[in-house]
């Protein structure tokens, strides 16, 4: 690349205790953007100190993630918020070097497999019991249940080839397919929960009204099909009040940015505290 003396001389300044130096370096380093990442993976390969190999992943984290800013950016003003795009750029967050094709014929072939036995006779329920029994019996998706915090169950990428997720990352599996074949469900703002639930329609509009307007729930972590009174109950044992806005379907926007949220929690008590600030960046983006 063009100014190589100078592109050498920073790259051996990588290893400088100095802090500020460092800092000057690194910004230095990430005005060349992406076309010096070469530069770094062939310095990663020839050091031996960890330190200086760390700062060096740090280095070309930043300039990954410059790029996928501005791509989180350009999803954001677009006139259509399509899930599948979204979902692929929160991958990217952890795989930026990801082959985002052979998901989206995983992807396809999924949606083909339901599509075949879906048909205009079925019941709202029948439509989601095939939904079910295809991604969750013949594809074999599992749900992973408790606490775990595990990043590659939020990421689409992943789930699909391990075919394990939790209820986040599940569920925006679950609603990738049901926007491609034009069902709707929807994802509601429950608190600490990724809800989904079967609308009879995109006309309502009072905010009181508005759980008159779902047919059932579903938890996505295992397909499950759940009716008002399960919820309401399930509030009553929070002792925690139900109110109208929950029942608001939200958009793609407002569903990549709680795929983000959720997986920040598995960055909390990380030592990748970086890697929280950038989700919380990423979120502010969707949320402008």
């Amino acid at each position: 690349m063009d100014n190589d003396k100078e592109v050498e001389a920073l790259l051996t300044l990588i290893e400088d205790p100095d802090a500020e130096v460092f800092e000057a370096v690194s910004n230095r380093i990430i005005s060349y953007g992406t076309p010096i990442i070469a530069n770094l993976e062939n310095l990663w390969e020839n050091t031996i100190d960890n330190h200086v190999q760390e700062r060096i992943e740090l280095l070309i984290h930043r300039l990954h993630f410059i790029d996928l800013k501005n791509d989180f950016i350009a999803w954001s003003h677009a006139p259509h918020h399509d899930l599948i795009p979204g979902a692929l750029l929160v991958a990217k967050l952890l795989y930026p070097d990801l082959h985002t094709g052979k998901v989206i014929q995983d992807i396809e072939r999924l949606r083909r497999n339901i599509w075949i036995e879906l048909n205009n006779y079925l019941t709202p329920l029948e439509q989601v019991n095939v939904i079910t029994s295809i991604l969750y019996n013949y594809f074999g998706l599992k749900g992973s249940l408790g606490e775990a915090r595990l990043p590659n169950e939020f990421l689409i990428s992943s789930i699909i080839e391990s075919k394990k997720g939790n209820q986040t990352g599940n569920g925006v599996l679950y609603l990738l397919l049901t926007e491609l074949l034009d069902v709707p469900i929807r994802l509601l703002p429950i608190p600490n929960q990724f809800v989904l639930a079967y609308f009879k329609s995109k006309t309502e509009k009072d905010a009181e009204k508005l759980h008159l307007n779902i047919e059932f729930f579903i938890d996505p972590t295992l397909g499950q099909v759940f009716t008002h009174n399960d919820l309401y109950n399930y509030f009553n044992k929070l002792s925690a009040a139900v109110i109208p806005d929950y029942f608001r379907p939200q958009s793609n926007k407002q569903v990549i940015a709680k795929l983000l949220e959720d997986l920040g929690k598995c960055y909390e008590t990380d030592d990748k505290y970086y890697m929280l600030r950038e989700i919380e960046e990423l979120i502010t983006i969707l949320r402008d």
